[in-house]
């Protein structure tokens, strides 16, 4: 009796414990290349739309390739900003940020505007 008491805990725990673990699926994936990206291509930037933002084109990572996403629209969202994909170097390796959601960091640096002491000037925090 004791035994069967301690596996169904257990099973309820193991559910519980599954439950949690869709919550961090949404983690973004860390992308190096040893090659940097090629020049970004010219995209013509189309007229603004009411309740979307311009995410531009850039060089994604595919397999051990780089290939070129078209730029689309991404819809508002209240209180975020759009931050562009961008590829960085780290020492003699690149490293891809796809593009994302800021929370409440209206020039891009990384701070959000509560703890930026200049909210609007990208780079000072």
């Amino acid at each position: 009796m004791q035994f069967r008491k301690l596996l169904t805990a257990g099973l309820y725990a193991a559910a519980l414990g599954a439950i949690a673990v869709p919550a961090t699926v949404s983690a973004q994936v860390v992308v190096y290349f040893n090659a940097a990206p090629p020049q970004p291509r010219y995209e013509a930037v189309p007229a603004p739309r009411h309740g979307y933002v311009w995410s531009q084109g850039y060089w994604n990572a595919k397999g051990k390739k780089h290939v070129w996403q078209n730029g689309h629209w991404e819809r508002q969202r209240p209180g975020q900003n759009w931050s562009q994909s961008t590829w960085t170097q780290h020492d003699s390796r690149w490293q891809l940020q796809r593009g994302h959601w800021q929370k409440n960091d209206r020039d891009g640096d990384g701070a959000p505007n509560a703890a930026d002491r200049a909210p609007d000037n990208p780079g000072v925090r």
